[in-house]
């Protein structure tokens, strides 16, 4: 019996040398750069794989497996791609989100910047330091109150590439977040030239406008437009534009505004020859997009400054008639704005029906908008997805554009400014609307198009600015997902 009672003695002090040895490499690897508050816990990560970028697993890119701490806690090592040199501040495992590093394909951005993102505690002494580390320069800064951080615009002056950057600073304890400074581009496609307005705007009868605009008109809510800058003499305009704000700063960037964002801003509130879908409605008119040639264009930078000015500003709806990339920075701002019970209206795009879907407007946080035309037909070029909330006409419409001009356009565009004229009625009549219950009613009395129920070309149908208004304020049934089919073109 003693023998038995010695071999189990032997095995178990065996066994307890094992488990030490063990839980000492876990240890040295995990905290070998000292404690941190932040271990321990993942970021939250989107459940379709968005926002992931190039970074995970790409070619010439190790990819560790994420270790696990007690209780199943996730740890990140910060072993990466950094610069080495005398004076660099020890290194500690950091909470963070999906990576901000671009897909190898991704060319939608400014070739050499980046978008940081730090904690407003961080001092202009650290921030020198993290310049200097990774020979940087500096173009200009943002503190935004919606995301609560500071936002850093710097330039990277010699040939390293955004996604090598971007994946070093993702590495550094100071670093919130890093990404590209993402392009993004006005959804319309060219237009034609009238001589006058028309009072024959056939989106007004579809939209069922006339109705409504006897129970509300919008009066006095503001709508923010983040575009190219809005003509705020043009007659249809007058009165309506009451703030403006020019997130451009070259010096070359041209005064007068794009086209595009007087269209936008006219389909919102235009009461002259044309009618908006909110005439009482007061604009902000921000101007994020840059001309060059026929389009203009904008960057993550200039967007996060606009939905920052819009939120300190009062608006109650933002237009967002531009379209590009998945952007992490853009979809943090996105979700404080909502939070803040601001109405995020976005373009589907106008990609056609290939394209993946395109962002803002395939962001949870916003009411995708696509287009139809006079016959109820799908704008042939615009984006499908089971992002897609919604319709409105947006072929062949009537805008206004600057020096008193007017044109017939198309796009997805036009037709996300009627949705924000329409929720400005909505928030006219029932101001305490939130973004989950205006939606709600918005695609509970759209009129279905296309395959029965919602689908991935119509959404819930086409809206009914009448109908809305008329909605019981009561919650709405949830709608159900979208019918999940093919689309071979426009119906």
């Amino acid at each position: 019996m003693p023998t038995h009672r010695n071999a189990i003695l032997c095995i178990a002090a065996v066994a307890t040398l094992i488990l030490a040895a063990a839980d000492a490499a876990f240890a040295q690897k995990v905290f070998s750069r000292g404690s941190s508050s932040n271990i321990g816990a993942g970021g939250p990560s989107r459940g379709d794989g968005g926002y992931r970028g190039g970074g995970w697993g790409g070619p010439g890119v190790l990819m560790a497996i994420p270790q696990m701490g007690p209780s199943g806690r996730q740890y990140i090592d910060d072993d990466g791609d950094v610069p080495q040199g005398a004076g660099r501040p020890p290194q500690r495992s950091t909470l963070r989100g999906p990576s901000g590093v671009p897909a190898a394909n991704e060319r939608r951005l400014v070739p050499d910047e980046v978008v940081i993102e730090v904690a407003n505690s961080v001092s202009p002494q650290q921030i020198d330091a993290l310049q200097s580390r990774y020979r940087l320069t500096r173009i200009e800064s943002q503190t935004s109150q919606l995301s609560g951080t500071t936002l850093l615009r710097w330039r990277i002056p010699d040939r390293r590439s955004v996604a090598a950057v971007t994946r070093a600073l993702e590495t550094d304890r100071v670093v919130a977040s890093a990404q590209p400074n993402y392009l993004f581009t006005l959804q319309q496609d060219e237009g034609n030239a009238v001589a006058e307005g028309d009072a024959a705007q056939y989106e007004l009868a579809k939209l069922r406008l006339p109705q409504a605009h006897e129970l509300a008109k919008g009066d006095k809510v503001l709508v923010a437009v983040i575009d190219s800058g809005v003509d705020a003499n043009h007659p249809e305009l007058a009165g309506a534009v009451v703030e403006t704000y020019d997130t451009l700063t070259a010096p070359t960037a041209p005064t007068a505004p794009h086209k595009h964002g007087t269209a936008i801003a006219s389909l919102i509130a235009a009461h002259g020859k044309l009618m908006g879908a909110a005439p009482g409605a007061h604009i902000l008119a921000i101007r994020a997009f840059d001309a060059a040639g026929a389009s203009a264009e904008g960057t993550t930078f200039n967007i996060l400054k606009s939905l920052d000015w819009a939120a300190a500003h009062g608006a109650r709806v933002i237009n967002m008639s531009f379209a590009g990339p998945p952007d992490p920075a853009l979809h943090r701002s996105l979700e404080a704005a909502h939070k803040k019970g601001i109405i995020l209206v976005a373009a589907a795009g106008n990609a056609g029906p290939k394209s993946p879907p395109l962002y803002p407007a395939a962001d949870p946080n916003v009411i995708a908008v696509t287009a139809t035309d006079a016959d109820d037909q799908l704008f042939p070029q615009a984006n499908r997805g089971r992002h897609i909330a919604v319709a409105a006409p947006g072929a062949q419409i009537l805008v206004a554009i600057p020096d008193g001009g007017y044109e017939v356009s198309s796009g997805t565009s036009y037709s996300a400014a009627e949705m924000s004229g329409i929720a400005a009625l909505m928030l006219e009549r029932k101001s305490g609307l939130t973004p989950d219950k205006l939606r709600d009613i918005l695609l509970a009395t759209a009129k279905d198009l296309g395959p029965k129920g919602r689908d991935m070309m119509f959404g819930a149908g086409l809206a009914d600015a009448y109908g809305a208004l008329m909605a019981e304020e009561t919650p709405m049934a949830a709608m159900p997902r979208p019918v999940d089919r093919a689309s071979t073109g426009a119906r």
